[in-house]
């Protein structure tokens, strides 16, 4: 899990940099909250891919079990 990078932010929040360095001055539980938040998106993607790895998986093993019971 790494940090996204200010320019990440700078697109995804639609502040610039000064705004962001700003926050993470003056507010920064704000700014650890945003970065945290960004941990939890990639953890839900790579458990996303996973999931979607498994589906491939059970459907090909569906397709051999109709194969053989035809």
């Amino acid at each position: 899990m790494t940090k996204p990078s200010l320019r990440k932010l700078e697109s995804d929040l639609r502040v610039n940099k000064t705004t962001l360095h700003n926050w993470k001055k003056n507010r920064p539980e704000l700014f650890e909250f945003i970065i945290e938040s960004y941990k939890d998106r990639e953890l839900l993607k790579q458990n996303l891919n996973y999931m979607i790895k498994q589906k491939k998986v059970i459907e090909e093993e569906i397709i051999i079990t109709q194969e053989r019971v035809y």
